[in-house]
């Protein structure tokens, strides 16, 4: 029987105390990976998280940092490599949230932050995390992204822009550091139910839209995140992975 075994792996999730955040983080734990638990301000639920994988036998970091700060980013890297080693799995998840609103409406300090949250990001993990990654020959880099970036609907284009930017820059990536042993890919979540998000008032015409006629869980998002996090994942990479049951499908 195949298995995710994650074990002796050191993986760090950004924005890890957000609802998909602490599900990803219990499920690569359970998956058998050490944790590093990124938080901005929510320290008491980094903790508590932290306690949850050390009731299941891993070791545990909890680090905070401003995502959008090369500063902070480096000194989280210190922080993580001292009390864990150097990370083998980067999960990109932060995201700063914001009123969606129209382009003629829309504030320039709306397209700034998702720009700095989405692609910055990205960069300044990579250039954080991944010079270890090359040392050892091995690693895994998995961006959180969303299906409304191949939907472009209306009151989106803060977000998406930033989403877009990000995908550009790990497929990029991908192709940079791949001869290195590392994969870099995207996970695509649609609009999924939560702890704290019901399916109560979804439209119809969502589902109507949804191949699967249903919506996904916070938690089939983190099976697929610890699938690319794996070594069953190896020969694969550059891939923007829509999980959305159907709703959104890349096209050849």
């Amino acid at each position: 029987m195949l298995s995710i075994d994650l074990a002796g792996r050191v993986a760090l999730v950004t924005g890890a105390t957000s609802e998909l955040g602490r599900v990803m983080v219990r499920t690569l734990a359970r998956a058998g990976a050490d944790l590093a638990i990124h938080y901005h301000q929510n320290q008491t639920k980094a903790e508590e998280l932290a306690a949850e994988c050390r009731a299941l036998g891993r070791r545990t970091a909890v680090v905070q940092a401003d995502i959008t700060r090369k500063a902070d980013i480096e000194a989280m890297r210190e922080a993580v490599t001292a009390q864990l080693g150097a990370p083998a799995i980067l999960v990109n998840n932060a995201v700063i949230q914001y009123e969606w609103t129209s382009v003629l409406e829309q504030s320039e300090a709306d397209y700034e932050s998702q720009f700095r949250s989405s692609v910055l990001q990205n960069v300044l993990m990579a250039q954080a995390f991944v010079p270890a990654m090359i040392e050892r020959g091995w690693g895994r880099v998995i961006g959180i992204n969303t299906e409304c970036t191949m939907q472009c609907w209306p009151n989106q284009s803060a977000y998406i822009s930033g989403k877009a930017g990000m995908d550009r820059v790990l497929r990029v990536l991908a192709k940079e550091v791949g001869g290195h042993g590392i994969t870099v890919n995207q996970v695509a979540p649609g609009w999924t139910l939560s702890e704290n998000r019901t399916g109560e008032g979804t439209p119809q015409w969502y589902l109507d839209g949804v191949a699967l006629k249903r919506r996904g869980t916070d938690q089939e998002i983190a099976h697929a995140v610890a699938f690319l996090a794996s070594d069953l994942a190896s020969f694969i990479s550059g891939v923007y992975l829509p999980v959305c049951g159907g709703n959104v499908m890349p096209a050849i």
